[in-house]
């Protein structure tokens, strides 16, 4: 594969990044701007290049809840990898932030014409939705191990 690469231009051959860049538009975040909002439409994701973004989980009557910070080479956005394409998450630069930025139909489109770009991409963002899933959980755990930990010993 690639080398020393890390994230998704790891995990892809020369040919499938310069295919995947092909489409890469470049877009920066202010510290504090929005990127997407949980429950929005997913038709695009991109990858960090500089700078952090905090995904957050909405707490009705609360502040949004912070469970997870990516930062340089993370993929921000897996929801329009799979249906119905809405956001699970929302996402706020929480530093000011460059990436790479792609559409998902486009993306898509590229993959049904190259089934090796497609497996790849498929088994990264099964990773990515892994470690989102496990950052959850974790961030679950530190919110109510205290009152439901109960005797240990």
């Amino acid at each position: 594969m690639a080398g020393a690469r890390a994230g998704v231009f790891g995990a892809l051959t020369k040919d499938h990044r310069d295919q995947l860049m092909s489409l890469a538009r470049e877009v920066s975040f202010e510290t504090g701007e929005r990127v997407f909002d949980e429950g929005g439409k997913a038709d695009r994701f991109w990858i960090i290049h500089t700078g952090t973004v905090a995904l957050d989980l909405h707490v009705p009557g609360r502040r949004a809840a912070v469970v997870e910070t990516l930062g340089a080479g993370k993929m921000l956005g897996w929801s329009w990898f799979v249906a119905p394409r809405r956001w699970h998450l929302g996402a706020e630069a929480s530093s000011p932030a460059r990436a790479y930025e792609f559409d998902a139909e486009a993306v898509r489109e590229l993959c049904q014409k190259d089934p090796a770009l497609d497996h790849v991409l498929c088994s990264y963002v099964a990773g990515v939705i892994a470690d989102r899933l496990r950052a959850a959980r974790v961030w679950l755990l530190g919110l109510y191990a205290p009152y439901g930990a109960g005797d240990v010993s």
